[in-house]
């Protein structure tokens, strides 16, 4: 058996689609870790593993997007302020990434635009409209993201990436205790595993694509660097 074959043997919680209401990961048998560890696809693992994975898969599957939550889209605190902020120069490490926010949790029926937010609700919708095969849940109430991620493995093939205060044991990358401080470790391991791969970094800032959505919202622009979002001190 190869490496990777064993790897993929060895998951507890993968890829999907897992087909229709799978079970859920603590009854698949997922367990919390200890500060210090994350999840690596239902599996207890050291934090900079859970990092450099989270990396390297935003880095390299396609169409890879932030779905930033509430907490870190509205200025409410100025410890999200600072979060937020942090998310910004995360993206800006990240060619081609895409960020689509989760402004609120209210079913959004009868209709959602895919490329205007997502909605735990239905999140696939949002992620079959915008082929996204990676993203990274941030900012987004526990038990709301819960219900997404699960949703999420069950009917795409979509690789789900969780970073928050808690493990998210339903993602397939959890890392937890995220702070400020621990953003910038996050940023410089991605700065590491970017080099790695040799993937190069344009020249004007603009990591950031629009959705289409976004592009007529913004006067035609398909690119912007997340760092103009900056608040300068």
């Amino acid at each position: 058996m190869s490496t990777d074959s064993k790897h993929q043997s060895e998951r507890i919680i993968n890829v999907g689609p897992a087909g229709f209401h799978p079970p859920s990961a603590m009854e698949l048998g997922v367990t919390i870790p200890d500060s210090g560890f994350g999840l690596l696809y239902g599996r207890h693992a050291p934090e900079d593993e859970v990092i450099t994975e989270a990396a390297r898969q935003l880095f390299t599957r396609k169409n890879p997007t932030i779905f930033p939550g509430p907490l870190y889209l509205w200025a409410w605190h100025p410890e999200w302020i600072a979060k937020g902020q942090a998310l910004l120069r995360l993206a800006a490490e990240i060619p081609g990434v895409m960020i689509i926010p989760m402004p609120d949790y209210r079913p959004k029926y009868p209709k959602i635009d895919p490329e205007e937010g997502i909605n735990p609700n239905h999140p696939n919708l949002t992620i079959w409209g915008n082929k996204i095969e990676v993203a990274l849940f941030i900012g987004i109430h526990c038990h709301y993201a819960n219900l997404a991620l699960r949703m999420v493995r069950a009917g795409t093939n979509c690789l789900t990436i969780a970073f928050c205060h808690d493990i998210h044991e339903d993602a397939m990358v959890s890392l937890q205790d995220l702070d400020v401080k621990k953003m910038d470790h996050v940023i410089n391991l991605f700065r590491i595993v970017r080099k790695e791969l040799g993937i190069k970094m344009p020249k004007d800032g603009k990591t950031v694509r629009l959705t289409g959505t976004q592009v007529r919202a913004n006067h035609g622009e398909e690119w912007v660097s997340p760092l103009s979002g900056l608040i300068k001190a």
